[in-house]
């Protein structure tokens, strides 16, 4: 018996609400929609500008030429809002007042890319939408040939920079170089190479310890390059063009032409042996060949003295 009261109770309420709301239809159809009776609320918790409530406004004109409420096509305003590029979700309804609520969410970008003359945004769910013409939203510039299955994975980066306070100082813009990311920073013109975009947490953390304990006493001019992409080691570049380094450099480079100059002599030795061995080896040759007429004229001499002595027997 509960039970059957419980869906009777239900049943009526639908009933009644079905009745009032036909009921404020009927009232209110006839009626036109003023700016007055427009609410337009942007849901987003980072504000973003690329709409406003005057965009919405337009549209909801284009799609109810009449102005009505009983013209309202609902669904139809809902998909047209939807579609534009900076619009994540919107809501559109009708109060029993005859008032017209729509709850727009836009997109936040997180990073904005840039690679061959293409400039557009990526939210945090990898989304790309155009940039605006009168409105410019402060985030990170990446630059490269970054793939469409990465964008989550650069969001990622991007959001964890923001939200470390020493990585936000240092860190400026991220660039692509073939399949190696790397880091730009502020301070100086040398670039924070990391490779994959796997592990970043202990990457950022290994660049954070050389900076405390051994950049903060160097002239950030120094290097080019800082390499944390290997495991458990940090690997420097020097810049060429930073005068201090010109000494290190010079140094570098005599070591190197001492290298060359101790490895030729070894090869002239190698090649004047190599000559002393064929001399050796074609003057052998050339007595190998002599000998054999040596051994012929001494048998000759010698059968030469046996008959003669054989022949003084004979006389005598």
């Amino acid at each position: 018996m509960k039970n059957k009261y419980r869906i009777l109770k239900i049943a009526i309420t639908v009933i009644i609400l079905g009745f009032l709301l036909s009921f404020s239809l009927k009232k209110f159809s006839g009626q036109k929609i003023t700016d007055e009776k427009i609410s337009v609320k942007m849901n987003e918790k980072t504000p973003v500008y690329f709409i406003d409530e005057k965009d919405i406004k337009q549209i909801v004109i284009k799609v109810n030429p009449s102005g009505k409420v009983g013209d309202l096509n609902i669904p139809e305003l809902e998909k047209k809002i939807n579609a534009l590029p900076a619009v994540d979700s919107a809501n559109v309804y009708l109060n029993l007042n005859g008032k017209l609520n729509l709850d727009i969410k836009q997109r936040v970008p997180v990073f904005r890319l840039n690679y061959n003359g293409k400039d557009f945004y990526v939210d945090e769910k990898g989304n790309e939408f155009p940039i605006s013409k009168t409105y410019s939203h402060p985030c990170m510039l990446v630059t490269g040939d970054v793939k469409k299955n990465e964008y989550e994975k650069v969001a990622e980066l991007v959001s964890k920079i923001d939200k470390d306070d020493f990585s936000k100082k240092y860190f400026i813009g991220i660039s692509k170089n073939k399949d190696s990311y790397n880091l730009l920073t502020s301070e100086g013109n040398y670039k924070v190479e990391i490779g994959d975009l796997e592990h970043i947490d202990f990457k950022v953390k290994g660049f954070k310890t050389f900076v405390e304990k051994f950049l903060v006493f160097q002239d950030s001019q120094k290097y080019s390059m800082i390499s944390v992409k290997y495991d458990n080691q940090i690997v420097t570049t020097l810049n060429p063009y930073f005068k201090e380094n010109d000494s290190i450099l010079k140094v570098g480079h005599k070591d190197l032409a001492k290298a060359a100059t101790t490895v030729s002599p070894i090869k002239k030795n190698e090649t004047t042996t190599k000559s002393a061995a064929k001399k050796l080896s074609s003057s052998s040759k050339s007595k190998e060949a002599v000998k054999p007429k040596e051994k012929k004229k001494s048998p000759d001499k010698k059968a030469a003295t046996k008959p003669k002595t054989k022949a003084r027997v004979k006389i005598e």
